[in-house]
């Protein structure tokens, strides 16, 4: 269980660390469609740790939810632009809120099993 606490951790580090010291740059067009995806990608793994530590966590669950909150989170961002309604801010609020969730149950399970 330990080990699969980490994986999410070293994806995010390794993640970061690939886009931050590349040379490549996205348009600004895209940079709502990118935060959302990002936002639904780290909702993902705080969701993936969490169950890790409750012993729930399953490989294949953990890697087709990520991928299709992060596809259908752009997806949704696009649409909303197209039509001119703008779900850019009710998604940051809904995922912002889950990852908030999801650290203070990581917490409060880290908190638990280093007192018992």
């Amino acid at each position: 269980m330990k080990g699969q606490i980490w994986f999410p951790l070293i994806g995010v580090t390794f993640g970061f660390c690939a886009v931050y010291f590349s040379q490549y740059t996205l348009s600004p067009m895209f940079a709502p469609y990118l935060s959302i995806a990002v936002l639904a990608a780290l909702d993902a793994i705080c969701g993936g740790i969490r169950a890790a530590l409750e012993g729930k966590f399953t490989d294949g669950i953990f890697i087709t939810g990520f991928i299709i909150n992060t596809v259908l989170a752009a997806l949704l961002a696009w649409i909303g632009d197209k039509i001119g309604v703008d779900i850019v801010l009710a998604a940051v609020v809904m995922l912002g809120g889950r990852i908030f969730l999801n650290l203070s149950l990581i917490r409060r399970l880290l908190l638990t099993k280093a007192t018992s």
